[in-house]
């Protein structure tokens, strides 16, 4: 009897104990199987390998020299990181180790996201990544002690005023609310150097770690610099400075890792005037970009000659806003505006210039009822008066554009900016010239007419324009206005415009993009040292039939 007790006492213990452990082992399935519910959910998951990752890079930036804060791993190293957490999460979750990713996922809060400022740095590098820039701190000489003697850069004309506002000019006074915010500026149009460089100083992607860079620009001032030298001095002043500049730049290390193909620098003169074609003190301009270290480099100026080493951009107008909004209101301005004149021409006649045609065109203004000139010949200052020119050109439907001393003309880029569209009568005024900021379809903004068919006395400009369609008019001109936040340079004083790209973005962005173009092909086994001096004799032909579609080739291979 006693062992009988015994035995229902044992039986039921053991009972009990079954119980009770099935119950412990259902609550444990059901705590796994809610582990692993929340292992399917994508965003954990994602959460906690992104932030492994983002644990390793700040590792390995930990333990970097300062200057690689700016880095971020290279694609394919960052694929190879990720693939390696992805597999050992995946093993871990269906082998032995799950204690590994119970800890994480029990002990971890709810999924939150990134903190901003993480999530920001992250952001801005990869942004950055083939878009590093490194600037070179060249001896004084160079540029700022050029400003320093700004009274001596020009012959006729005291430049200190201009350099003020880093290069923007003197602010032009509104008085009469004629302009949209604070952002005009006399604004001097060989200024360009600086108002490149200052914009540069405030470029997101600049590394301090050469070798993270991309592109390099050199901050040399070749305009201001030969400026000075135009006019009563011999070749060996005009090019001294040319020559200590490669020299320099010769013994740097950065020149060495693609011997100068990834250096460039902006002139605020057209090219030609540091192309001197021969040694004669009586020849023009310095011979910088024929120096060997030269033709390796890329040379920004506001107008190229014929080398493939060389590439045009807008000069510098008369607005530099500091936000967007005072870009869309000017727009909007312009888009309202009435235009009273058909067309209208600012400048002088050339009578030295036997290849002119200044004088027909000033003759054809003159006598047409629908033409305003503003005459620039000497003594006269209206074209000197911003407020003036842009009065005329906001009122006119169409701006002539001929060539003067050079090809181009600071006048088209005032006249895009009021929103008139521009007439050229040469191929080199405009279409060989700006192709990373100009359509490439040429009859979307402007007109065209032969410099030959003036000459011959075969058009006139005024029947010309007259017969082109209204709805084609309209839509030419929103073309332009259209183009306006593509040719200004922003005031370097402030922050970079949020939504729109500037002159200067546009600029840096078809440098990377040349850049990348000749280290794609030094990869593939090419020269391009070939391409760099070659000389392109075709470049500014009067076109013939089917001119827009050779300029858009011309425009490919550049």
């Amino acid at each position: 009897m006693e062992k009988s007790s015994i035995a229902v006492k044992c039986h039921s213990q053991l009972w009990f104990v079954l119980i009770a452990s099935f119950l412990f082992v259902f609550i444990l399935l059901l705590s796994d199987y809610s582990a692993l519910s929340a292992g399917r959910n994508t965003q954990g998951v994602t959460y906690f390998i992104s932030n492994f990752a983002n644990v390793i890079v700040n590792q390995d930036h930990s333990s970097s020299p300062p200057h690689h804060d700016h880095t971020t791993p290279t694609s394919s190293s960052s694929n190879e990181s990720m693939s390696w957490l992805t597999l050992n999460v995946t093993n871990s979750t269906t082998t032995a180790n799950n204690n590994t990713v119970k800890s994480v996922v029990i002990n971890n809060p709810p999924v939150q996201p990134m903190s901003s400022e993480i999530g920001k740095k992250n952001s801005d590098s990869d942004l950055c990544l083939g878009r590093y820039i490194y600037v070179y701190n060249l001896p004084k000489r160079f540029n700022h002690d050029l400003l320093k003697n700004c009274h001596s850069l020009q012959r006729w004309t005291d430049m200190c005023p201009y350099i003020s506002n880093m290069g923007l000019g003197p602010r032009i006074k509104n008085s009469k609310k004629q302009l949209v915010g604070n952002g005009w500026f006399a604004t001097n149009q060989f200024l360009l150097e600086v108002i490149f460089h200052n914009r540069m100083k405030q470029y997101k992607c600049l590394t301090n770690d050469s070798s993270l860079a991309s592109a390099v620009f050199v901050p040399f001032y070749p305009g201001l610099d030969v400026g000075r030298y135009l006019w009563d001095y011999n070749i060996s002043v005009r090019d001294a400075s040319p020559l200590e500049f490669v020299k320099w730049l010769s013994h740097r290390p950065e020149w060495k890792k693609m011997w100068g193909r990834d250096h460039f620098l902006v002139g605020g003169r057209i090219a030609w005037d540091f192309r001197r074609q021969t040694d004669k003190d009586s020849a023009w301009g310095s011979k910088l970009m024929f120096l060997p270290e030269a033709k390796n480099m890329t040379l920004l100026s506001i107008e190229s000659s014929c080398w493939n080493n060389e590439q045009a951009i807008p000069y510098p107008t008369y607005f530099h806003p500091s936000k967007d909004s005072e870009v869309f209101e000017w727009q909007r301005r312009m888009r309202k505006r009435k235009r009273r004149h058909l067309f209208s021409f600012a400048g002088a006649p050339r009578p030295d210039s036997k290849d002119s045609i200044r004088d027909m065109i000033i003759n054809q203004c003159q006598s047409s009822t629908s033409c305003k000139l503003v005459g620039c010949h000497r003594g006269a200052n209206k074209c000197d008066d911003p407020l003036n020119v842009m009065k005329v050109f906001e009122a006119s439907v169409f701006c002539l554009q001929p060539s003067g001393d050079s090809y181009t003309r600071r006048s088209t880029f005032d006249s895009i900016l009021a929103g008139c569209i521009p007439v050229f009568f040469h191929p080199g005024s405009a279409y060989v010239q700006y192709l990373w900021h100009f359509p490439n379809t040429p009859s979307k903004y402007s007109v065209f007419i032969s410099e030959k068919d003036i000459r011959d006395q075969k058009v006139m400009i005024n029947e010309t324009l007259h017969r082109i369609p209204k709805r084609q008019v309209s839509a030419m001109r929103e073309e332009v206005i259209r183009l306006i936040p593509r040719v200004i340079y922003a005031d370097p004083r402030a922050p970079r415009l949020e939504t729109v790209e500037d002159a200067f973005d546009i600029a840096v962005k078809g440098v990377l993009d040349r850049v990348e173009r000749i280290r794609r092909e030094m990869k593939e086994g090419k020269d391009p040292g070939i391409a760099f001096p070659e000389l392109n004799t075709t470049k500014f032909d009067m076109p013939g039939p089917g001119r827009e579609r050779k300029l858009r080739s011309f425009r490919q291979h550049k």
